[in-house]
């Protein structure tokens, strides 16, 4: 058994130990994103815990650099409480002996609890280099850093669905002039806010991006059957609401969240969506997420 480190501390002060190494582990991934667990060792991760990230080719040829500020590294320091990408059981980023917590790298920019450098998409059909370490707290130090994991994302399938992200970066691609999201009209100009606009907890801002997203992939050519009822429960949630920066509406994560998961899993082409082909069932949007989550 491996004791931990003890780290020099004034006379008659505790000792301070070195935070045991965390690790990380692959779950799944899409177009834009990868999925992955982090485990905190025995002492746990009081005090939060940091994913370090670059792409492969870079990786290949610099390793990991030393210069933290380095512009071929992303960073993520996850430190308060996540509303977008739960874990059962858990409701902080600091985590207790041998707590695990599933993060989303590519999808931060609706998390809430974290503090990046990079909050944009990861690239489709990229690979990529991650590593974690625990971040110091009171009566830790820094831990060491975890193996490296290797992830890809998925290559592009159908051209006719689009993540969120592309069509908040492609206004010029829209294939429409406004939206209905609920039981309210929106202007083309309204839903780049919309898009633009980060959710701070509130679930009504994180479904509203994926509903638009998905609405245009449809517009675009994808075919709604397998997720229409996924979109019909949404209209329904949202109601009257009016959504930020527009209005005022809110919606509390865990009202929205397994909606907006089934439609991000169908705008990164994980939700069985195809382009101009009917598909062989119709599947509401509880058995979608079951079979998602």
């Amino acid at each position: 058994m491996l004791l931990p480190t003890l780290l020099s501390a004034e006379p008659g002060a505790p000792a301070i130990i070195q935070a045991d190494t965390p690790a990380i582990g692959h779950v799944d991934e899409d177009r834009t994103s990868i999925i992955m667990t982090v485990t905190a060792g025995a002492s746990g991760a009081p005090g939060g815990f940091t994913v370090e990230w670059m792409t492969q080719s870079d990786h290949d040829v610099l390793g990991w650099p030393n210069d933290p500020n380095h512009p071929a590294l992303a960073r993520c320091d996850f430190t308060g409480t996540p509303t977008l990408t739960t874990t059962l059981g858990v409701v902080d980023f600091a985590l207790g002996t041998n707590a695990s917590v599933r993060i989303e790298i590519g999808d931060l920019f609706d998390e809430t609890g974290v503090y990046s450098n990079e909050y944009t998409e990861l690239q489709i059909g990229g690979g990529y280099v991650f590593r974690v370490f625990a971040r110091p707290s009171e009566g830790t130090q820094q831990s060491d850093y975890s193996t490296t994991l290797s992830a890809d994302t998925n290559p592009e399938d159908d051209d006719c669905i689009l993540s969120q992200g592309y069509w908040k970066n492609h206004p010029e691609a829209w294939p429409v002039s406004g939206l209905q999201l609920g039981d309210v009209d929106y202007t083309k100009s309204e839903l780049l806010d919309i898009l633009k606009q980060p959710a701070r907890g509130n679930g009504l801002v994180f479904l509203s991006h994926q509903l638009i997203a998905t609405k245009l992939n449809i517009q675009n050519g994808a075919n709604p059957t397998l997720i229409q009822s996924a979109v019909d429960a949404a209209e329904q949630l949202i109601g009257s609401l009016v959504v930020p920066p527009i209005g005022m509406g809110y919606l509390a994560p865990p009202e929205a969240s397994p909606l907006t998961e089934v439609l991000d899993r169908f705008n990164n082409g994980k939700g069985g969506g195809t382009c101009g082909t009917v598909a062989a069932e119709r599947t509401d949007w509880g058995a979608l997420k079951t079979r998602y989550r």
